[in-house]
C-alpha cells in the first residue's frame, strides 16, 4: 500500500467517492427501486444527500491548488501553458477510458435493458466535446455521470492559474493581496452565482467551495492563518444566512474541518494508512469509472433478480465493490501513467472500445 502524505485528505476522498457511487446506485435503479420498497429511508437518504460529497471534492481541490500555486498566499512563478496541459492530461486521460467503458457497456445492454439511466447512442461531435471537456458548455448530453465535475475542475484550475499569473504582473506590493482576491471571488460565488442554477456549467458557480478550500490551506500554512480561518467562517456563515443550502453547509464544514486539522497537525498523522486511504488515493478513478459499472450491474442484476429486496441490496453492494476495483485498475494502468496514450496496447484498447461501441450502436 502506497504511503499517504496526508492520510486525512485521502480518507475524506475515500468516503466521498464511496458516497457518490452509492448515490448513483440509488439514483439510477432498478436495483435501488426494489430495495426502496422494503427500506425507503436509506435509499431516499442516498438519493437526496450522498451527492453532497461532491462539495468535499471541490473544497479539497481548492486546498491542493493553493498548496501548488500559492503555498504561502503569494503566487509562485509558473509556466502556465505547461501547467494547463499537464492538468488537462491528468484529468482527461482517465476520463477518456472511463467514458469509453461506459459507452461500451451501455451499447451492450441497450437491446435488452430499457431504462432511463442509459444515455443515447454517442455521436462524433459529442465524443469530441467530451474529450475537450466542453460537453456542458456546448449542450451535449453527458455520456457518464462524472464528466461535469471534471470539466468544472479544469475550469476552476485554469481560472485560478490565470489569476496567479495576473497577480505576478502587478507591482510586488500587490502580489500578497492574492488571498484577498480569492475571498472577494469566493464571496461573489457564494452570495450570487451559486444561488442561480443557470450558472452551474461555469466555474464561478463553484468557486465558493473551491475558494474555501484555498483558505483552508492558508489557515494552517501562512502568516495570516487565523484570519484565513475567520474568513472561512464568515464567508460560509454569510452564505447560509442569505440562503440555507446544504451544499454550502457541507463545503463550510469540510473547509473548517481541514483548516483546524491542518493547524493542529492532524492531517499528516491520522488515520493510519488503511482501506479508506487506499480508496482515497484512487478516488478520482473510482469516481470516473463507476457509472459504467453501475449501469452494467443494474442491467444484469435486474435480468437475473427482478424482485427481492435482500438480493438487490447485495447487488448494490457488489456494484460498489466492483466500482472500487475497476477504479483501482484504471488508477494503476492509466491515471498514474502520464504517457499512457500513444502507440501501445493501452491506447489500442481505448480505440477498440470506442470502435466497438459505434459498431454496436450502428447495428442495433
Amino acid at each position: 500500500m502506497a504511503t499517504s502524505r496526508l492520510p486525512s485528505i485521502d480518507a475524506i476522498k475515500g468516503i466521498g467517492c464511496i458516497a457518490i457511487v452509492l448515490h448513483h446506485l440509488a439514483f439510477y435503479g432498478p436495483m435501488s427501486d426494489v430495495v426502496h420498497q422494503a427500506a425507503p429511508q436509506p435509499i431516499d437518504w442516498l438519493y437526496d444527500h450522498a451527492r453532497l460529497a461532491v462539495q468535499t471534492f471541490l473544497v479539497l481541490a481548492g486546498y491542493l491548488v493553493a498548496a501548488s500555486l500559492a503555498p504561502d498566499g503569494r503566487p509562485v512563478q509558473t509556466d502556465p501553458l505547461s501547467l494547463v496541459w499537464k492538468r488537462y492530461k491528468r484529468l482527461a486521460t482517465p476520463l477518456l477510458f472511463a467514458v469509453a467503458l461506459a459507452m461500451l457497456i451501455t451499447a451492450l445492454v441497450r437491446p435488452w435493458f430499457v431504462h432511463g439511466s442509459l444515455s443515447a447512442a454517442p455521436t462524433v461531435p459529442q465524443l469530441v466535446a467530451h474529450a475537450l471537456l466542453l460537453q456542458d458548455l456546448l449542450g451535449f448530453e453527458a455520456l457518464s455521470a462524472g464528466v461535469w465535475y471534471v470539466a468544472i475542475d479544469f475550469q476552476l484550475f485554469v481560472a485560478t492559474l490565470l489569476l496567479t499569473v495576473l497577480m505576478r504582473r502587478l507591482p510586488v506590493a500587490w502580489v500578497g493581496a492574492f488571498p484577498a482576491l480569492v475571498i472577494v471571488l469566493a464571496a461573489a460565488s457564494l452570495l450570487f452565482f451559486n444561488r442561480h442554477d443557470e450558472y452551474d456549467a461555469y466555474a464561478p458557480y463553484f468557486f465558493g467551495a473551491y475558494g474555501l478550500g484555498m483558505l483552508a490551506w492558508w489557515s494552517a500554512r501562512s502568516s495570516f492563518a487565523r484570519a484565513a480561518l475567520i474568513a472561512i467562517a464568515l464567508l460560509g456563515g454569510a452564505a447560509l444566512w442569505l440562503e440555507n443550502r446544504d451544499p454550502i453547509a457541507v463545503a463550510l464544514a469540510t473547509a473548517l474541518l481541514v483548516g483546524i486539522a491542518g493547524q493542529r497537525g492532524w492531517l499528516e498523522r491520522w488515520p493510519r494508512p488503511g482501506i479508506l486511504t487506499w480508496v482515497g488515493q484512487r478516488s478520482y478513478s473510482v469516481f470516473l469509472v463507476h457509472y459504467g459499472v453501475v449501469v452494467g450491474f443494474n442491467a444484469v442484476w435486474h435480468a437475473l433478480f427482478p424482485a427481492g429486496a435482500w438480493i438487490n441490496a447485495l447487488g448494490m453492494l457488489a456494484a460498489t465493490l466492483a466500482s472500487i476495483m475497476a477504479g483501482a485498475v484504471l488508477y494503476r494502468h492509466v491515471e498514474t501513467r502520464p504517457a499512457v496514450l500513444g502507440p501501445n496496447l493501452t491506447t489500442g484498447i481505448l480505440v477498440l472500445m470506442v470502435a466497438a461501441t459505434l459498431a454496436i450502436e450502428a447495428i442495433g
